[in-house]
């Protein structure tokens, strides 16, 4: 039995792990690499191992970083199974076809006007047929993912669906129990349960690291700070434009504006929802008031979470342009979250140079992202190929990751191994992925500093179970 680090190994994006047990190979997650242009092409298009050689893939949640490359793997010929929770093939049906959507569009702009731009690596009939080989299943039951592996998924709290995963592998008379966290999320959110950490042990554990070395401002605390912003950003005359991913992060930014609204925190300006993948992705939440946090107080008391009268969900190409045009101070929230695609990126271009506007980073931006470039407050921007002056004022709320910080994530993988104390399970060693290396190397110090043994692999390392 051996696992293989394939992506998000000392980096965030790519989400990729190969587990080989006996004759059977299985992934967990197969995401887009996102960063420099270039270099991501080269990663997305490189597979990790030949589409005849995988039996089976797990998947953890629906965000493009782990769920992108799906149907990459499908338009190669892959034609097995593709494990998810049911609210993340829900979730894959709209994010897949959005992202073919982006890509395709993306490169018929850069094509009408004149500029280098690669093929599409997928397009929207592979998302489709990606779908066809998805099966949702509940959390806390197992399923048979191929023969000698079998899975259960526990809550990770980070988006919608989102689910951490235990694996146990038998080959002969030898079973292992795997742990991989997926991305866990924090307690307390808006709109979403908190993580719920597996109980039984683990001989393995696979824990993301993505803030292993800082902690987050309270979820409380960015509630407040979002409605500064908008008074402040509002009174100067401009808009606030938020980068923000469709799914799970717009909804819990228009639940909190919804709450500051009620409230008489903000003014009564627009909030334009200008993401056709999150007007969609808000229906998707709809339908899965299952996996809400019924303790919270706007979902006990409100009808309709996501609609009240200062927001507006624009639909076509036609109403998003048509934005930049507006006078008048506003709410802009749209896709993607790293501002690397989609909507977002015409209204940067827009709106970045002008100092009376606000841009509100609210999530993790990894190396190489324009949303990243936004964060450093680069004196210039490049968007779709132009310089931009970045004028804007620049604000930072953490206190919306969905990522756990690193109080949170050592609770969770020491709650892990406690779980598994009662069945006379050891300490379980550790391998920190989905991190930067500042991130990685200070959370493995903490985890040393309590008796873990872990390690930070790097990509291709391949450990024996």
């Amino acid at each position: 039995m051996h696992i293989e680090f394939s992506g998000a190994a000392q980096e965030v994006t790519g989400s990729c792990h190969i587990l080989r047990v006996g004759t059977r190979t299985v992934l967990l997650d197969c995401g887009l690499f996102q960063g420099r242009r270039s270099e991501s092409r080269e990663k997305n298009l490189r597979l990790p191992l030949p589409v005849e050689d995988i039996d089976a893939i797990v998947l953890s949640h629906a965000h493009i970083d782990h769920a992108g490359r799906l149907p990459y793997l499908v338009a190669q010929g892959y034609q097995g199974t593709i494990w998810a929770t049911s609210a993340t093939r829900d979730l894959c049906a709209l994010m897949l076809a959005d992202s073919a959507h982006i890509q395709e569009k993306d490169a018929e702009f850069l094509e009408r006007h004149g500029r280098p731009h690669a093929e599409p690596l997928y397009r929207v009939e592979d998302a489709t047929r990606t779908l066809e080989q998805m099966i949702g299943m509940p959390y806390r039951k197992w399923f048979e993912v191929t023969d000698g592996v079998r899975a259960m998924y526990t809550e990770a709290g980070h988006i919608l669906g989102s689910a951490s995963v235990v694996l146990e592998l038998q080959e002969g008379a030898t079973t292992r129990r795997v742990v991989f966290s997926g991305d866990i999320g924090r307690h307390d959110l808006p709109i979403i349960r908190n993580p719920e950490p597996p109980t039984g042990g683990a001989d393995v554990i696979l824990c993301e690291s993505t803030y292993g070395n800082r902690d987050h401002e309270s979820v409380e605390g960015a509630r407040d700070e979002l409605g500064r912003v908008v008074r402040e950003t509002a009174a100067r005359g401009g808009r606030v434009l938020i980068p923000a991913f469709a799914v799970g992060r717009t909804q819990e930014l228009v639940y909190d504006l919804h709450a500051l609204h009620r409230a008489g925190k903000i003014p009564s300006v627009p909030i334009f929802i200008d993401s056709p993948l999150a007007t969609a992705a808000t229906s998707v939440f709809a339908m899965h008031p299952e996996v809400f946090d019924q303790g919270e107080h706007l979902i006990r008391h409100t009808d309709d979470l996501f609609d009240f009268p200062l927001v507006k969900f624009t639909r076509d190409v036609s109403e998003s342009k048509a934005l930049n045009a507006q006078r008048g101070p506003m709410v802009i929230i749209a896709a993607s979250g790293m501002a690397e695609s989609g909507r977002i990126l015409h209204h940067l271009r827009a709106g970045a140079s002008d100092a009376r506007n606000t841009i509100l980073i609210v999530g993790f931006m990894a190396e190489h992202t324009l949303g990243r470039r936004i964060l450093e407050q680069r004196r210039v921007i490049r968007i779709f190929g132009e310089d931009v002056d970045l004028a804007a004022e620049v604000t930072v709320l953490n206190g919306y990751s969905a990522h756990a910080d690193r109080t949170e994530l050592h609770a969770w993988v020491r709650a892990v191994r406690d779980g598994g104390r009662a069945d006379g399970r050891s300490t379980p060693r550790v391998f920190l992925v989905h991190g930067e290396q500042p991130a990685q190397t200070a959370f493995a110090e903490q985890l040393r500093a309590d008796h873990f043994s872990v390690d930070i692999p790097a990509p291709g390392m391949v450990v024996t179970l």
